[in-house]
Formats: C-alpha cells, structure tokens, sequence
C-alpha cells in the first residue's frame, strides 16, 4: 500500500491550506505534484472486534494502565465507539476536521498511530496532530476554537492529566466536542453503550506518520483523509494575548526586584510556558524547572500539590504543608511560583512564603478582575462557578460584588454548559466567566477547559496591578500582602484536602454507604459530643440540576456540617474521585471559616486537624479502608 506525503502552508489562525511540490523522499511515501495525485487507493479494513467491558469514562476521558490500552484492540475499539457517537452527535454526518493530541506520556505516538488508521477508516478528511504529538490540553480546546476559523470540529486528546505515566502507570483518552469543551455526560454514556454492542472497526493499512515532519507537511492515508502537522504552540499564544496586556507584562517582567519561578513537572505545559514566559515576555530560561516533557515525567507524579511540586515549594520558602519556612532567605525567594500537572491544565500559585490554595486563588482573582484586560474590556465578570469540594471562598466574593454564581459537580463539563449557555442554547450569557475547582483548575471563557498558564498570567497581572505605582526603589508588594488583605476584607477559609489513594474499592464504597445511611439519610443531630467543641449540624448529599439545559446529575458528594467551638461554620465533604486508573482515591474535603484576622496566619493543616479528627472518628475511617494517614495533603 502507498502513502502519499507532501507539504502544505497551513495557517493555523487563517483559512487557507495550500498543496506544493516537492521532493521525494527516502521512505517510500510519494506526494501530491502540482495537485495531481500519484497513489494507489488505499485499503479500507473492516476488522471484526468483540465489546470490551469497562469503556465508561470519567469525570475528564477513559483512564486506565497502559498495559490495558496496550492489549489487542482495546484502542481501537474505543476510538471506533468515540467516532460512530460523534457522527450520530453530527446528524449523521462524518466528522471533517479533527485534532488528535496528546501529554507526551508513555504509548502517547503508538496510540496516535492506530488512531490516525481508525479516524482515516471511518472518513475523516483532515487530522491535525502538533509537531511532536504533544500539546496541553487548554492549546487543544484553543485550537479547536480558533485555528482555521474554528474548523476542527472536536479533538481527541491523550491524556491522564495529573496521573503517572510509564509502564504500569496510567494512559488516558478525552474527547472535546466542537466548542473546545469536554464531552458532556449524554455523549460519554452513549459512547460507553456503544462499546458494549462493537462488533467491528474500521481502519486503513497505512504507514506511520512522522509526527517530527516539519509544521505544514501532510501524510494522505487515503484519497480523502490526511493527517496534517501543526503548530501546537499558534492558535493559544493568539488566545492568551486577548486576555492578558503582553507589552506590559513584558515590561513588568523585566524589573529587577521581580521573579518568577515555574515548574513543568515534565508535562506537556513546559514548552507552552517556555514559548511563553521566556520567549514572549522575556524572563530568562532559567525561571523554569522541569519544562521538557518526559513519556514517565522523569520518574514523578505530575500533580501540582504540596506533596509532588515539593522542589518548587521548597524554592518558594514553603514547608511540606504549604506554612512558611522562617530559615529561608527572603531574598533568594522568587516573587511569583507556579506548576502544571501533566497536560499543562492545572496550576499551583504561591509567593514568598505562602501557599495560595487554589479556592483562595479563584476568590483573589474575582476580587481583582480590573487587573485582567480579558474582563476589563467587557465590563468585568457576568459569572463565576466553582466545583462543590472547593470553598465557599468565591461564593463570598461573588455576594460581595452581585456577581451570579454557581456550586457544580466535579468535572469542567459542567463549567462549559454556563460559559457557552449563549453560544449552544441561546439562554443567559454569563461571559465573561471565571470558574475553578479546589483539584488545583483555573480558567475562563476564553477556551472550554482549565488552564494553567492563564492562572499565572492572572497573577502576573494582579501583581503588575498592584505595582503599578510601586517605583524601583519601594519593596514591591507581593503575592502574600494580596492574601493578607483579601482574608481581612472576607475572612478567611481554612482548606485541605486529604486523598487516600489506591484504597480497595469495595471497602471505599462501604464506608459511603456508612456515611449515607448514618449521617444522610439517618439522623445526623443524634452524633454524639465530644470535648472537641465541634458539633455535626447535618448532612446533605449532593446533586446538580444545570441551570442551562436541565439535565440533572445525582450522588456528586456527602457534605457533613459542623459549627466549631466559636460559632463559625466548617464542613467535610467525602468523595470518591473519576479520575483513578486502579482501585478507588478517597478525598476529604475540609473546610473551616475563620473572620478573626489575628488566627489567619496559623497553617490550614494545623487549624483544620481538630476537624479532621472529629470526623474521622465520627465515620470509622480507620475501620473501614484500614487507613489511618492520607498518601497526600493538599
């Protein structure tokens, strides 16, 4: 079978995709001369499959080890699942434009290879894969939004976000739909059904695409589907220079008494905050860690926490529970840190010698949204959301300044329903909007998911801000006095969150059901006191109705309410998280309102233990899942 390889001039923010001729090449693919083509016609193979079990995703994509990605068909399986459901979800229609990219992690180019066959054998015309195979996952939805006009009509994207990567460890696969969005709960469940009644894929017998050919060369898999490298980086630098004054930050950055330190846990991030932070504001290369992606993220854990970005919080004159470290030199601290989990989503945000939790960082940036050209220009924030395990932190800001605002499910889907509530449904428009989850996710309306690199060009802002008359002999003001003055304007919310990962599943689900029937369903007031001075109020478990298309979803969390011993209000939320390849991950939200400005400064795991403990006790934690410490506090 011959493959025909050939370059183009793609503009990935333009409208114009145009053939030239070249040479050949060493490796047999012929190409397009002068529009005329040179090939055979390529094999279309209808491939006889049985229904995999266990296809359901979660709350972000398909997560599981890689070694079951790995076996027989099981890719191609879902991918062929993924297809019809995006073709019935397009009236019929085969898709014509769609981007397949990726994290960078282990079997992310084997997996690219069988998906490029499968989506040539099921007719789509235009595959797009970045140069490299990699791009994060905010650059996806970006690009699916703005390059060519917003032709791409969805992307897959390979990913297992902040999860390991290597053998044994975790490999993933998402679907965005057409307005850069994660794919809703209607389309996941169908494309799950639809995995249990395959009974065969289609795929052509091609060769594998070069994914390091320069941007702008095509490989046509067939007469009428090609696979096209692009430039991963274009499109979102386009999109985040509409939000943010990259001039003045650019002058912001060089100031001599301003640093900044990122961390790209070898993910997919690094490079966007290379092109970024180095090349287009001008801070040296040397304000950045870890920034080249790794397929086993050199051996680490790409979550953006505590626990995982420990060299970055050292370097911030943090301890390992986020309270300052007085033994570090102030002066060797940088103003500004910041991190990205594996596909460049996520965000941690701190200064010097303080940890901003990423609830309290959601709160500051509503409360200064005139630092951000992106809400300046429209007139300042139409909405806000927050995930239901984050704190009411937002909820204050939001009364504060009349600003509508939303408590939904884990999962940035829901998030996508209220910034597109105009553009899909002709209802409200609540843009600008500012959403964000307590698992470390920041973003707005400018794309349809998380976004790490727009939190810490929000901070950057917010700091220029706050500088703005600050001259080059006055101590600039930093990312603490910002917080400092925040919880003496609102109080403050003491947060932790504690997971307790890899726990057996059956033992997990036993201790919900303990907490359900005991505190939810039963009679939370008959808990018995303790000299903890902490009482048990109720207990709610709790489900969503969409304010925007009505859909209703059920069991997102048990929410346990407390008063403590001054009167103020905490509360504990239990979950069993979606976004796990084995066995189950308890997470513990814990949550304590604090308004005495003289108690904001004592460290949130230290104020927050007597809770932990009441209720720990109160659900028999130990007895169930064996467990008498979290793997990790965030």
């Amino acid at each position: 079978m011959i493959v025909m390889r050939y370059l183009v001039a793609l503009s990935l923010c333009a409208c114009t995709v145009t053939a030239f001729a070249g040479a050949n090449n060493a490796s047999g693919l012929t190409r397009l001369v002068d529009g005329t083509q040179l090939s055979e016609t390529t094999l279309t193979q209808e491939v006889s499959t049985s229904p995999i079990e266990g296809m359901r995703p979660g709350t972000s994509g398909l997560r599981k080890k890689v070694e079951v990605w790995q076996e027989g068909s099981y890719v191609e399986n879902f991918i062929q699942s993924l297809i019809d459901v995006a073709k019935e979800s397009n009236g019929g229609e085969m898709l014509e434009t769609v981007i397949v990219a990726g994290d960078g992690r282990y079997f992310n180019a084997e997996a690219m290879q069988k998906i490029f066959r499968v989506l040539a054998g099921n007719g789509v015309q235009n595959i797009w894969v970045p140069k490299g195979g990699i791009m994060s996952t905010p650059a996806v939805s970006a690009a699916i939004r703005q390059c060519e006009g917003g032709k791409a009509q969805g992307g897959i994207v390979l990913t297992a976000s902040h999860n390991p990567g290597g053998p044994g460890e975790d490999f993933g696969i998402k679907y965005n739909e057409a307005l850069g969005q994660p794919a809703g709960e209607e389309f996941t469940e169908a494309l799950y059904k639809r995995s249990l009644e395959l009974t065969s894929f289609k795929q052509v017998d091609s060769a594998d695409v070069d994914l390091f050919a320069d941007v702008g060369t095509t490989f046509q898999l067939t007469p009428t589907s090609s696979v096209t490298i692009m430039d991963p980086f274009a499109c979102y630098i386009d999109n985040l220079k509409s939000c943010f004054d990259f001039d003045a930050l650019r002058s912001f950055a060089q100031r001599s008494d301003f640093s900044l330190l990122f961390d790209g846990m070898h993910g997919a991030g690094g490079p966007f905050a290379k092109k970024i932070l180095v090349e287009e504001l001008g801070l040296p290369e040397t304000s950045l860690l870890r920034a080249n992606p790794l397929p086993d993220f050199g051996k680490g854990h790409p979550d953006p926490n505590l626990t995982y970005a420990s060299d970055l919080v050292k370097k911030m004159g943090l301890n390992a529970d986020g309270s300052a470290n007085d033994s570090v030199d102030a002066s060797t601290i940088p103003n500004l840190g910041a991190a990205n989990d594996g596909d460049g989503d996520r965000n941690l945000v701190a200064g010097k010698g303080i940890f901003v939790t990423p609830s309290d960082s959601l709160a500051i940036i509503l409360d200064n949204w005139e630092a951000i050209p992106h809400f300046v220009k429209r007139g300042g924030p139409k909405g806000a959301a927050r995930s239901m395990p984050s704190s009411a932190a937002l909820d204050v800001v939001a009364t504060a300044k009349s600003i509508p605002f939303f408590v939904t499910p884990t999962g940035w889907k829901f998030f996508g329903n209220l910034m597109s509530s105009k553009e899909l449904f002709d209802k409200n428009d609540y843009t600008p909007f500012l959403c964000g989850e307590e698992s470390f996710g920041t973003g707005s309306d400018h794309i349809r998911e998380k976004d790490g690199l727009w939190a810490v060009l929000a901070w950057m802002s917010i700091l220029m801000k706050a500088n703005e008359n600050i001259g080059a002999d006055q101590p600039l003001i930093e990312v603490k006095d910002i917080v400092t003055k925040h919880w003496a304007k609102y109080g403050r919310h003491f947060y932790c969150r504690y997971d307790y990962e890899a726990v057996e599943s059956d033992a997990a689900n036993e201790l919900m059901k303990f907490i359900r029937s005991s505190f939810i369903d039963g009679d939370a007031s008959s808990c018995e006191a303790d000299d903890s001075g902490i009482e048990l109020i109720d207990g709610v478990e709790f489900s969503y109705t969409d304010p925007v298309d009505g859909s209703q979803t059920f069991k997102q969390g048990l929410i346990l309410n407390f008063k403590v011993a001054s009167g103020d209000p905490a509360r504990v939320v239990f979950r069993l998280s979606g976004t796990g390849s084995a066995g189950a991950t308890i997470r513990m939200y814990l949550e304590q309102f604090e308004k005495d400005p003289l108690k904001h400064n004592q460290s949130a795991p230290a104020m927050l233990q007597s809770l932990a403990d009441r209720v720990l006790r109160i659900v028999n934690f130990e007895e169930y899942t064996g467990r008498d410490s979290p793997t990790v506090i965030t």
